[in-house]
Parts: structure tokens; sequence; C-alpha cells
């Protein structure tokens, strides 16, 4: 049984599909969970739901059913285990760009239904977690380039060594109870405003 109960939305035009993977979620230990077998105006259902993840079933799905789900799932930003009976390595690959947790082909089964769909919660937090760790080293190295232009700022107007410059941009940070980069970024918009340009 899970720690925290889960809210499972089932998207799945086929009603006996729907109900293995009701079954299957719910002999898991999963209650909460809302079936929804019109696809038209999904977007709006998966709003106002709000759920945890997002199970979607295509017993036969044609390329434009299968583009308008991966839409969704760039859109709502959630785990989505994806049940489909036959694809294409080009089917595989849309899923994967859209951020499909989990793509079973021809693997519906009761049993199955939860090893996939922790699979999948599993699959999605490993890879929020890159995206996270990933924008945290961009935004560090942008950072970093900050701190360099900024040096060179001072090395440039007055006179410092490199280590003078980093000193006193870190000596100014401490006293102004700023971060280091917000100081740099400060010193490097105020020099692009000092710099002599042409007018528009």
């Amino acid at each position: 049984m899970p720690s925290r109960a889960l809210t499972i939305l089932v998207i799945d035009e086929n009603r006996i599909r729907a109900s293995i993977i009701e079954a299957g979620l719910r002999d898991a230990g999963h209650d909460k969970v809302t079936v929804v077998h019109d696809v038209a105006g999904i977007a709006k259902r998966v709003s106002d739901i709000q759920p945890d993840v997002i199970v979607i079933d295509l017993e036969n799905p044609n390329r434009d059913m299968l583009e308008n789900m991966f839409q969704l799932s760039r859109v709502v930003r959630r785990p989505i285990a994806m049940f489909v009976d036959r694809s294409d390595s080009a089917s595989i690959e849309a899923a994967v760009d859209a951020g499909v947790s989990a793509y079973v082909i021809d693997g519906l089964r009761k049993e199955r239904v939860k090893p996939i769909l922790d699979m999948a919660i599993s699959r999605f937090n490993a890879f929020s977690r890159m995206e996270r760790e990933l924008e945290e080293a961009r935004s560090e190295l942008a950072g970093r380039k900050l701190v360099e232009r900024a040096k060179g700022i001072l090395m440039k107007s007055r006179g410092l060594s490199e280590d003078e410059a980093y000193a006193l941009l870190r000596k100014t940070a401490m006293n102004q109870n700023r971060k280091i980069g917000d100081i740099a970024q400060s010193l490097v918009m105020a020099a692009g405003l000092l710099e002599p340009g042409e007018d528009s």
C-alpha cells in the first residue's frame, strides 16, 4: 500500500480495457482512481481532477490520437504510463520526447499494472531530478561567468589583481548581505550602462 494515496486518472475509450487497468490499480491498493472514457476535452478534465499519475490506454492508436496524448504529456508534467497494442519506432521516440514515463506495447494485463505504474513514477521522479540538477548546473555556470566578467571590470577600472577583484566582490556581498552573484550582476549591468554606445 502506498504511503500516500495517489490520485490516478485512467484515460481509456474502451470500457473493458479500462476495467482491467482499474482492477489492477485497486488490487494494488489504489482507491482514488478516476476513469475517463471520452478523450474530448481531456486537458480540462486533467486540470479539474489534478491526478498524481495518468494511465493512458490506446487500444488501436492512430497517429493523431497518439499526438494528442503526447501533447497532453508535455503539458501536464506528471508521471504517465501509456499502454498501446501496436507501435513503431517513430511513436516510441515521440513518446520518449513527450515525457511519457512508461510506454508499454501489447502488455495490458491486470497483474502488470502496478509494477508499470511504480516504474513510471520512479522514472518520472528520476527525470525530474535530472532536469532540476541540470538547471542548477546551468545557473551556477552562468553565475560563475558573471563573477568572472565582474572581476574583469574591477581589474580594468581599478587596476586590481584577480584575487583583489574577487575579494572586493566578496566583501561587498558580505557587507550588503547579498550573494556574490547578485553583486556581480549589478556591477556588470552598471558597467553596461556606463559604456559609451550608440543611441538608438
